[in-house]
């Protein structure tokens, strides 16, 4: 089996396999609160996530397989509201005529995924970190907030906002897994004004000083979920309970790693069980 066909033989289109697999995490908590038939479409998007998601990540097969792959799932989504959708897609079918989900946001996810395929993304510029962070996290958002049935200018800046926040959050909770893919997500402009030079990632998170640079990077996050959390107590229109726990979930990690901070040696930072309950019980009881 070459390179190309192990990528195609490790789809996960099985949406019980990725239930099961999303199970014990703050997603799979949000997703809890939502009615049978939204909740299928949340798992529906979160395994077409996954698996161009898992394509960019797990480096099976050569660069010309991954792409080929990622190009397999664009043709696709290319299909997808057409009479006759190819296979790989039918199971998000439903879902994407019943909430009206948008061609253009799928594609947008590949693209993402299509940035760390091309070339390992080392120290981007600020631009290219927002574009980065639209594609693979604000795409979904604008997937999501269709199923929430929020109107579209809340919806869209929540997720604008909210994803952008996510996605910076995972991205300073995960340097050093990171690095040790060989890439480096923070950027340019922050290792400058901190005086890393380096943009080998290994050497520039060994650097005491990326604990400035990171604390930037949280900085920006910090208003995002500002501004998410003001268009969440707008209560706009819509089933509010996942958005507010993923708010909640991941403001208080990026909480907890800044009390922390991004000195070598580090631990991941995790919410434990009792914290997640704790912020599911305040948070998941609201609309």
């Amino acid at each position: 089996m070459d390179g190309l066909q192990r990528l195609q033989h490790d789809k996960p289109t099985d949406l019980l396999a990725t239930e099961k697999k999303a199970s014990g995490s703050s997603f799979y908590a949000a997703m809890r609160l939502m009615a049978k038939r939204e909740r299928e479409a949340m798992f529906a998007i979160y395994t077409f996530c996954r698996a161009v998601d898992d394509i960019a990540d797990d480096c099976k097969g050569t660069q010309d397989d991954r792409l080929a792959a990622l190009e397999e799932w664009r043709h696709g989504i290319g299909t997808l509201y057409d009479e006759h959708s190819l296979p790989l897609v039918n199971f998000l079918r439903e879902p994407a005529a019943h909430y009206g989900l948008r061609r253009e946001d799928f594609f947008s996810v590949i693209d993402g995924m299509q940035m760390d395929v091309v070339e390992d993304i080392r120290a981007p510029s600020l631009d290219a970190l927002d574009l980065y962070c639209d594609r693979v996290a604000s795409a979904v958002g604008r997937l999501s907030v269709k199923v929430f049935g929020m109107d579209e200018e809340p919806g869209l800046r929540l997720a604008h906002h909210l994803g952008r926040a996510l996605q910076l959050t995972n991205i300073i909770r995960d340097v050093d897994e990171d690095a040790a893919s060989g890439r480096l997500y923070v950027p340019s402009e922050f290792l400058e004004q901190a005086g890393i030079e380096s943009r080998v990632p290994a050497e520039a998170i060994a650097d005491k000083r990326i604990d400035g640079v990171c604390r930037s990077v949280a900085k920006i996050a910090r208003g995002h979920y500002h501004e998410a959390g003001r268009i969440l107590d707008a209560r706009p229109t819509g089933h509010l309970r996942p958005p507010r726990l993923m708010h909640a979930v991941y403001s208080n990690l990026l909480r907890k790693m800044e009390l922390r901070g991004w000195v070598a040696p580090r631990e991941l930072v995790r919410m434990t069980k009792a914290e997640l309950v704790l912020v599911l019980l305040r948070h998941g009881i609201h609309r």
